[in-house]
C-alpha cells in the first residue's frame, strides 16, 4: 500500500514522489510505502490550513467540538482495527495498542467537553462603569512532530485541543509508523472535518520537521521526541519567534524503600520497563532501592523476568514485542558493554535475539543490572529499551537525591507504606509526574503530561493545561462611562 498526503481534505502524492519502506518489526514484512516529502508539500499543506483557519475560528467553539464527539465514536467504533494496525506497524503487544487507541477515544471526548468551556476570567476593574476581562484566543496554524512509540495517544493529545481551539494544523508523523496517521486521517475525512482543518504530511525530520519548524505561517510547534532534537527545534523556534512546546527523554526510576510491599513493586517495575520493550519516554530504567530489602527485591525481578513472553505483539500471550527497528537495537546492546566496563553486574538479559522464532524481527533480551552506581553511563542516559539498573541506597533521603541527579525530569515512583515519606516525596522529587505505590506509566488524559529540566520547557500535553500550548490570552476592557478614563491615574479615592 502506498500512502500520500492529506493536505486540504484530498489525497496528494509528494511532489518529489519518493517513499520509503514500512515494516513490521516483529516479522519484517513490508507494510506500506510512506512518502518522503518536501519543503514544497509543506508549503502546500500550510497554505491550506492558513486559509482554512480564519473561517474555522469563527465556528463557534461547541460546533467545533461536535467534530471531535464524531472522532471519539468513530476511533471506538474502529478501535480492534485500529490496534491491529498500530501493534503491526510499531510492535507494542495487542493489550497495549488497544489501550493507546482508548487514549485516543478519551482525549476526542475530554477536548470536545472543552467545546463548551474554555473558560476565561472576568475580574473587577479599578475604575468606575468598566468590565474587564481574559478569553482564549486561537493562535492560527500549529505544527504537530509526533515520535513512534505512540503513534496515536500522543497526536491525539496535541491535534484534538488545537482543533476545538480553533487553530488548523499540519502534523508531520514519524515515518517508522505513519499507518495510523493515514488511518486517523480517513476519520477526519468521514467526519466531514472542514477542508483544511487537519493536514498530514509524511516525510523525515530533517526535511519535513526542518521545513515546519522554520516555515513563517505556522505559529506553534508542538514536538516530542528526543532531546537532542528537542534542543534545534526550540533553538530554530526561538530565532523564529515560535511557541514551542516539548516533551523530550526521560532516565525514570522506581524507589523501593524497605516498608515497600515488595510482591506490589516488582509487579509495577516490571510494568513500567518493560512494557513498549521499554520504549516509552516514561519507562522506568532505574530502580533506586533501599539495602535493606535489595538482595530480595532483585531476587524477586529475576524469577518474574522468566516469566516475560516475547514475541509478535498480535500473540496475545506475548508480554514484550520488538523493537522498533534495527538502528534501535544496535544502540541498546551497546549500553551492554558500557555498563560493565563501568563495573555493573549484568544478571539477566544483555543479548540481541537472532535465534527462530526471532529471526524475522527486531528483538531484545529483557535485561537487568546490578552493583550500579548513580553516575554510571547507564543510570544517566537514556537508553530507550528494556533495559533496567539497580542502584542501591541507605535511606529516603539518598533515594531522593539519586532519582534527581539525572538531567531528565519526567516520571518517578515510590513504594512506601509510610505517609510522611509519600507527602516528602511528592513534594521533593523533582520530575513533572509523580507515582505512588505504582510504576512510572499510566497517565491519564485529564492531568498535564511533561516534565523539567531536560525533558521539557515548561509547556505540558493533556489536560486543560494543553489547551496553553494551543492558546493566546487576550485581555478586553469595556468601557461604559462615556468618559475618557485612565488607568492608574483616574482611580483615587
Amino acid at each position: 500500500m502506498r500512502l500520500a498526503n492529506y493536505i486540504n481534505g484530498k489525497w496528494q502524492e509528494n511532489i518529489a514522489a519518493n517513499y520509503a519502506t514500512v515494516v513490521n518489526p516483529a516479522t519484517g514484512e513490508e507494510l506500506s510505502q510512506v512518502p518522503l516529502s518536501t519543503e514544497i508539500d509543506v508549503d502546500l499543506a500550510v497554505k491550506a490550513a492558513k486559509a482554512a483557519q480564519k473561517k474555522w475560528a469563527k465556528v463557534p467553539a461547541p460546533k467545533r467540538a461536535d467534530y471531535l464527539y464524531e472522532i471519539g465514536r468513530l476511533m471506538k467504533q474502529k478501535k480492534e482495527q485500529l490496534a491491529q494496525v498500530l501493534t503491526k506497524e510499531m510492535g507494542k503487544v495487542i493489550e497495549e495498542a488497544r489501550g493507546e487507541v482508548q487514549e485516543g477515544i478519551d482525549m476526542a471526548y475530554y477536548m470536545a467537553g472543552e467545546g463548551r468551556r474554555l473558560f476565561g476570567e472576568t475580574t473587577p476593574s479599578e475604575l468606575a462603569d468598566k468590565f474587564a476581562m481574559s478569553v482564549r484566543s486561537p493562535i492560527g496554524v500549529v505544527g504537530l512532530i509526533t515520535p513512534w512509540n505512540f503513534p496515536v495517544a500522543i497526536a491525539t493529545w496535541k491535534s484534538f485541543p488545537a482543533i476545538v481551539a480553533g487553530n488548523t494544523f499540519l502534523w508531520k508523523p514519524a515515518t517508522e509508523t505513519p499507518m495510523m496517521a493515514y488511518e486517523m486521517a480517513k476519520i477526519f475525512d468521514e467526519v466531514k472535518l472542514p477542508e483544511g482543518v487537519a493536514n498530514i504530511v509524511f516525510g523525515s525530520g530533517s526535511e519535513v520537521g526542518t521545513a515546519m519548524v522554520e516555515h513563517q505561517d505556522i505559529s506553534v510547534i508542538s514536538f516530542t521526541g528526543s532531546t537532542e532534537t528537542g534542543r534545534k527545534v526550540a533553538e530554530a523556534g526561538g530565532r523564529n519567534l515560535k511557541k514551542v512546546s516539548l516533551e523530550m527523554g526521560g532516565k525514570n526510576a522506581v524507589i523501593v524503600m524497605e516498608d515497600a510491599n515488595l510482591e506490589l513493586a516488582v509487579e509495577g517495575i516490571l510494568w513500567s520497563a518493560f512494557g513498549t520493550a521499554g520504549q516509552r519516554c516514561t519507562a522506568c530504567s532505574r530502580v533506586i532501592v533501599h539495602k535493606d530489602v535489595k538482595e530480595d527485591l532483585q531476587n524477586r525481578l529475576l524469577e518474574k523476568m522468566k516469566t516475560l513472553t516475547i514475541g509478535d505483539g498480535l500473540d496475545e500471550s506475548v508480554k514484550v514485542g520488538p523493537v522498533i527497528n534495527q538502528k534501535a537495537i544496535e544502540k541498546i546492546h551497546s549500553y551492554i558493554s558500557i555498563g560493565q566496563e563501568e563495573g555493573a553486574t549484568l544478571l539477566v538479559g544483555g543479548e540481541i535475539l537472532t535465534h527462530a522464532p526471532y529471526d524475522k524481527g527486531n528483538y531484545y533480551a529483557p535485561t537487568l543490572f546490578t552493583d550500579v552506581a548513580p553516575d554510571m553511563r547507564i543510570a544517566q542516559e537514556e537508553i530507550f529499551g528494556p533495559v533496567v539498573s539497580i542502584i542501591e541506597v541507605a535511606s529516603f533521603e539518598e533515594a531522593i537525591e539519586v532519582n534527581n541527579s539525572v538531567i531528565y525530569g519526567l516520571s518517578s515512583s515510590i513504594y512506601t507504606t509510610d505517609v510522611n515519606r509519600v507527602f516528602k516525596a511528592q513534594r521533593d522529587l523533582d520530575t513533572g509526574i509523580v507515582y505512588i505505590n505504582a510504576g512510572t506509566t499510566g497517565a491519564e488524559i485529564h492531568l498535564p503530561f511533561g516534565g523539567t529540566k531536560g525533558t521539557g520547557n515548561g509547556h505540558r500535553d493533556s489536560g486543560v493545561a494543553a489547551l496553553d500550548v494551543f492558546t493566546e490570552w487576550k485581555s478586553i476592557y469595556v468601557d461604559y462611562s462615556g468618559k475618557l478614563q485612565r488607568a492608574q491615574i483616574d482611580n483615587e479615592i
